[in-house]
């Protein structure tokens, strides 16, 4: 009986998830805007508010918590480029635009961007 369990499974084990949600952070900040599936979007914006709140306070333990998840390219970008955009902003970094299935297998498509 699951009670209380948040997060979707994806289909994945636990650290499958864990590299998916990585990468799809990775694209997310360095193109600042990807498409993906719906339920991985809802899925990733949870972890990319998180890392971007984390990245506002810039200090050495913030960065090297940063740092362990995302490459130092990213962590860098995330740090002196995104995170100061939203110093006065007190979440609701992200946004999820709602597109049509996917005509192969209907799969229900988003984009998920960043809030300029």
């Amino acid at each position: 009986m699951r009670k209380r369990n948040r997060g979707r499974i994806l289909s994945r084990t636990k650290d499958q998830r864990e590299a998916l949600l990585n990468t799809l952070a990775t694209s997310l900040f360095l193109h600042e805007k990807i498409k993906t599936t719906e339920a991985k979007a809802k899925e990733l914006r949870m972890s990319a508010e998180k890392f971007i709140t984390r990245a506002r306070d810039n200090t050495v333990s913030n960065r090297r918590i940063i740092a362990k998840d995302l490459s130092p390219k990213i962590t860098k970008k995330l740090v002196e480029e995104i995170a100061p955009r939203y110093l006065q902003r007190p979440g609701g970094y992200t946004r999820i635009i709602k597109l049509g299935p996917r005509p192969s297998d209907g799969a229900l498509m988003a984009i998920i961007e960043l809030v300029k």
